[in-house]
């Protein structure tokens, strides 16, 4: 039988058999002897323990020694900690780059055995179809996955920006009928509307609210928050310091505090925490996430690394691990299958060192990563990964001949800038005024731009082509692109010249997807993304590397912000200012502003 998420048989039909190997009349079929276990219910880490497993659930958790003389297999913890898997509550599979089944390994050797994942970036580009490939996807992935379903596709509309798909209520409330897995619905991201009322996006709230389903949310501002816990909305990733942590708090709404590598946009566990530890909040309805991981962050900063960042900012190692587990669990109702190690849970299970790193992994009881190497059960598993529909591999569709350079100025002009700085989620909008020049190199020695262009690559208009120019992104010479520009995934490309950015775009095009980086007319570095422009068809540690090599080059190109920063800068529901293929868009105005104006 494959090893995935049905390995292990419902709970209705082994209950008769858990009792019996609880009470000792049945022999379990593995015992995890002389433990330390890490109880998310009392959190308290208790002494001298032992594991009593049968069917790929937990029968029972005894004192060490009392099982004797059986047929049961044994392994020995030799003293470490046993601690239920991770439950990551909010993630987005696309942007590591990997299918669901590559996923699973960095997932399991991270200590994560449960992931809630929000596909709207696969369903940005092919709609229904996308979503539905990506479930398939994870039904054949040795990793428990389950969807919150896109709330939000397109962003904004088709005023602001162009997308592949177009998911209305209707298709909304179908994937929530036909599909088990799909719990939630996914981020509600356009939180302006929600707060003014909007008839289409309370829509997609009703379509999930009349059916049981918990609304997942993304907002920024404290004046948002009343209206958007009034709206139904329960929880929200995006609590980006102490105090709109609290408010979300109080208004009945969970956090997912996430954790980012530091050196990304997404590291805001650090601020908002001090609800907790400066407030004076409980800490029962906050759970810890990981939302965005490229694949070689995902192998180095998993969920297991959030929650040691939970235990740096002040949580006790039982809070921390319980905020990574139990937590997410409870938030979806599934604390009776997963989170905890209670008799009848899923034997989803992670030996611990003192320091809460993960050395190995059950999964369903079968052991998967064993003193943190992959067992042979897994690499079978993960040998064959399930092939994406061919219709997948053909989204990248542009015209023949495209400009991806605005007209010098001959006159004063006042422009709109777009101007990153770390962390890279807010973008600042500036206004600057530039003197006639010669050329485009003398604006930029002169204030420090570089050209930005986003080219629709749906195929769904004549080729829509949008101009920006970027202030304080560094880039030294030549070209970066990808086509991962949140979240419609157009194709965004930062360059110094035309002949480069060109190239760009032809690799990207060629590949059928990707992100690259060009100098002197060279790809210096290239990640193949050709499912549907945003995944590799590769296992992760392949897929790591290859950004490991993006990474290098992309720093040499001098760039400010990294490459996931960089794909943010199209995603027109984040202040101040955006750039989507129909122009500059200001947040939360939404309006479209023009590349440049008359000198004032």
């Amino acid at each position: 039988m494959a090893l995935t998420r049905f390995s292990v048989a419902p709970l209705s039909g082994m209950t008769r058999t858990l009792a019996g190997v609880a009470s000792g009349r049945i022999s379990p079929d593995l015992v995890i002897t002389g433990a330390r276990v890490l109880s998310t219910y009392s959190e308290r880490i208790l002494p001298d323990r032992e594991v009593w497993i049968s069917g790929g659930r937990i029968a029972a958790v005894k004192p060490a020694g009392t099982y004797r003389n059986g047929t049961a297999r044994l392994y020995d913890a030799k003293g470490g900690i046993i601690a239920p898997g991770l439950v990551d509550p909010h993630i987005h599979i696309e942007s590591s780059m990997v299918t669901a089944c590559a996923y699973a390994e960095a997932a399991l050797l991270n200590g994560t055995t449960t992931i809630f994942c929000d596909s709207h970036e696969i369903g940005n580009v092919m709609d229904v179809a996308g979503v539905e490939a990506m479930l398939e996807d994870a039904r054949h992935a040795p990793l428990s996955i389950f969807l919150t379903v896109p709330s939000t596709v397109p962003a904004t509309s088709p005023e602001l920006e162009t997308a592949g798909g177009d998911l209305t209520p209707d298709k909304i409330a179908a994937l929530f009928d036909k599909w088990p897995e799909a719990v939630a619905l996914g981020e509600k991201m356009d939180f302006v509307q929600v707060a003014m009322g909007d008839e289409r996006s309370h829509a997609f709230l009703a379509a999930a609210l009349s059916r049981g389903r918990p609304v997942c949310g993304h907002v920024y501002g404290r004046e948002f928050v009343s209206a958007y816990a009034a709206s139904g909305v329960t929880d929200t990733h995006e609590a980006i310091d102490r105090d709109i942590a609290d408010d979300m708090l109080e208004a009945g709404i969970w956090l997912f505090l996430r954790g980012g590598p530091p050196t990304t946009p997404w590291h805001s566990l650090p601020e908002a925490i001090r609800t907790v530890t400066e407030l004076g909040a409980s800490h029962k309805r906050i759970a810890v996430c990981t939302d965005d991981r490229d694949a070689d962050d995902l192998l180095t900063f998993g969920l297991d690394w959030v929650v040691r960042e939970a235990k740096r900012a002040g949580m006790t190692p039982e809070q921390a691990w319980a905020m990574g587990s139990l937590h997410g669990a409870t938030r979806y109702g599934m604390e009776g299958e997963i989170g905890g190690m209670g008799g009848s849970r899923r034997a989803d299970l992670v030996l611990l060192d003192d320091d809460l790193n993960p050395v190995s992994t059950w999964y369903g009881g079968e052991l998967v990563v064993d003193q943190k190497k992959i067992t042979p059960v897994l690499d079978e598993a993960l040998s064959n990964l399930w092939r994406y529909p061919e219709a997948a591999y053909h989204t990248v569709k542009l015209p023949k001949a495209l400009k991806l350079t605005p007209e010098l100025p001959t006159e004063k002009v006042t422009v709109n800038t777009i101007k990153t700085e770390l962390p890279g989620i807010i973008l600042g909008h500036v206004k600057m005024e530039l003197e006639p020049a010669n050329d485009w190199q003398t604006h930029f020695d002169r204030h420090g731009l570089c050209f930005v262009t986003v080219i629709e690559r749906h195929g769904k208009s004549e080729g829509n082509v949008a101009f920006g120019l970027l202030s304080n992104f560094s880039l030294k010479s030549g070209a970066v692109a990808s086509s991962v520009g949140h979240d419609s995934h157009n194709i965004i490309i930062a360059g110094t010249n035309e002949a480069d950015m060109q190239v760009a775009l032809r690799a990207i095009e060629e590949h059928q997807g990707g992100a690259c980086v060009v100098q002197d007319g060279k790809v210096t570095a290239m990640v193949p993304l050709p499912i549907a422009g945003l995944l590799s068809d590769k296992r992760v540690h392949e897929v790591a590397k290859e950004v490991q090599a993006l990474k290098v080059e992309w720093e040499k190109a001098g760039c400010t912000i990294p490459y996931m920063g960089f794909n943010l800068i199209p995603l027109s529901v984040i202040p101040e200012i955006r750039i989507t293929d129909k122009g500059l868009v200001t947040v939360p105005q939404m309006e479209i502003v023009p590349l440049f104006d008359a000198a004032e």
